[in-house]
């Protein structure tokens, strides 16, 4: 399956987040200055951080991909991935699964108000989308999807295979860093609660899920472990 993705356009100042993560948003580095001013206890990765992991990350590919550069989607960036899209494909990620297994009290979560926020954890499985980014300007598309998925160092960023039914490619996908402080590991009742109050500068914990499942549904992808979660998040609501 072949699809193409426009990217969301919105203007307005800097450190400004009322319509949550957009290109615009991005571009203007907005935020890392939404965090500056609201949590600045937060550590924040330099834009030359930044470049340079990218350049690390695109060294160490295993293969060259003549189909271009993927990354793999499982949670916000399959419903807003802020980046031009040229391709989208079911992919099915072996040896990771994504669980929430990152608390946060900034992002989709405050001091008063924590939240939870997906990533990828060894062990089973994960179905999500497989987006291949335009050539043109690539490193500039990379860029916008490292100020949204590395900033603050909750991920590590990974070459794995994905299988799709166009066959193999080799994506970049973002692994829980199991070192960082908001990595943690949480019975069932805790995630829930967490998720049903967890709020802060870009929306609600629930909505982050509300939409993740969504998401995957409309791609044809059914996570059973995350519906369950929407039923007992909506009840407690």
């Amino acid at each position: 399956m072949a699809t193409r993705r426009t990217v969301n356009e919105e203007a307005s100042g800097p450190g400004d987040l009322s319509s949550g993560i957009t290109r615009s948003v991005l571009e203007r580095d907005g935020i890392r200055a939404a965090l500056q001013m609201r949590h600045p206890d937060v550590p924040l990765a330099s834009d030359a951080q930044l470049r340079a992991s990218i350049a690390e990350t695109r060294a160490l590919c295993p293969a060259q991909d003549t189909t271009g550069v993927w990354v793999f989607a499982y949670g916000s960036l399959l419903w807003n991935p802020c980046v031009a899209v040229a391709e989208a494909r079911r992919a099915r990620l072996y040896g990771f699964h994504r669980d929430f297994r990152l608390q946060l009290d900034y992002g989709r979560g405050s001091p008063e108000a924590p939240g939870l926020m997906l990533g990828l954890v060894p062990g089973g499985s994960c179905r999500g989308m497989a987006l291949r980014l335009p050539d043109n300007d690539l490193d500039h598309e990379l860029l916008m999807v490292w100020r949204r998925e590395m900033l603050t160092g909750v991920y590590k960023p990974r070459w794995l295979s994905l299988r799709t039914a166009d066959g193999p490619v080799t994506a970049i996908a973002f692994v829980v860093d199991p070192t960082h402080r908001c990595h943690c590991q949480l019975d069932d009742p805790e995630v829930v609660r967490l998720l049903a109050t967890g709020h802060g500068m870009l929306g609600s914990s629930a909505d982050y899920l509300v939409n993740t499942v969504a998401h995957l549904e409309a791609e044809g992808i059914h996570d059973s472990r995350l519906e369950a979660l929407r039923a007992r998040v909506t009840r407690w609501r």
